[in-house]
């Protein structure tokens, strides 16, 4: 077994927080799946709890190259490549997020929220856009309102997870203004419950994040292809949900994650919302049928 393999976490797509080449865009599945098994092997990489950073590096650039078609032969750049050349698309978005997986090796704190955001460009944005890209959908339409959830899906995982990264790996994403304002530091992590303080900055936080969600509120009636459209639609859906109980619940104390039960209903009404939406609603329906 190779040292990429072996760093793997066995994490899958079935345990990501959100839908991965789910069943309601079955036509590209491969193809996600593909970027997504690549992803995953490049994030279990950074986030290794005892590979040196050096190494996690060298590691990380070994995937960018087995990608572009040199060095040596690793099968989750193969199969992505492969997929990539079927369909006449670049690896950008690929790399892009090896440069985010890269930055969590080497930066551990964030200045502000455009510090946050600039990496989210990075880490989340680039999601997004290679499924948009798989699809054929238009970029000038639909990126912006893309890039704004697919950050705010990242700060939703940055704040379930706070009190877990700092402890296991020492990162804090909440920006380090919005602590200081708050009083609170980044010790208060470590705590079996927020302090007042850092509660007010978690909810700082997710109020921010509420604003990147009415940005991209109109998102799903901007795309074509109608299944990724649902899918959009329970994304941003689950996301809104997640982000209302993140404002009044503590990550360090409570579980914040959505059950499988709440999960399912949340994304089931997010997409029949949308579907309803684009069968009833002229609006809805000649927004898409503009884009063709």
């Amino acid at each position: 077994m190779s040292d990429i393999a072996a760093a793997a976490s066995g994490k899958g797509h079935k345990d990501e927080n959100f839908p991965v080449a789910s069943l309601f865009a079955p036509r590209h599945r491969a193809a996600v799946l593909a970027f997504y098994d690549f992803v995953r092997a490049a994030d279990d990489i950074s986030d290794h709890a005892t590979l040196p950073g050096d190494q996690k590096i060298a590691m990380l650039d070994r995937m960018e190259a087995a990608l572009l078609g040199s060095g040596e032969d690793i099968p989750v750049a193969a199969k992505l490549r492969a997929e990539l050349a079927v369909r006449g698309l670049e690896p950008r978005h690929a790399q892009d997020l090896l440069i985010a997986f890269r930055r969590d090796v080497t930066q551990l704190r964030y200045r502000d929220w455009d510090d946050l955001i600039d990496y989210c460009r990075y880490s989340a944005m680039p999601v997004g856009r290679f499924v948009l890209d798989v699809h054929g959908e238009d970029r000038a339409r639909s990126w912006g309102p893309n890039d704004a959830l697919c950050a705010a899906l990242q700060i939703i995982n940055h704040l379930q997870d706070c009190a877990k990264d700092y402890r296991n790996l020492d990162r804090v994403y909440l920006p380090q203004d919005m602590l200081a304002a708050n009083g609170a530091s980044v010790e208060m992590l470590s705590a079996d419950r927020a302090s007042p303080q850092l509660a007010a900055t978690l909810r700082a936080l997710a109020e921010r994040t509420q604003g990147l969600l009415k940005e991209s509120a109109p998102f799903a009636d901007l795309i074509v292809d109608t299944r990724l459209a649902m899918e959009v639609g329970a994304i941003q859906r689950l996301a809104e949900t997640l982000t209302a109980r993140l404002r009044v619940a503590d990550p360090l104390s409570e579980k914040v994650h959505a059950s499988k039960r709440q999960y399912l209903l949340t994304a089931l009404a997010g997409a029949g919302i949308t579907l309803l939406r684009r069968l009833v609603s002229p609006r809805a329906a000649s927004a898409a049928s503009v884009a063709r």
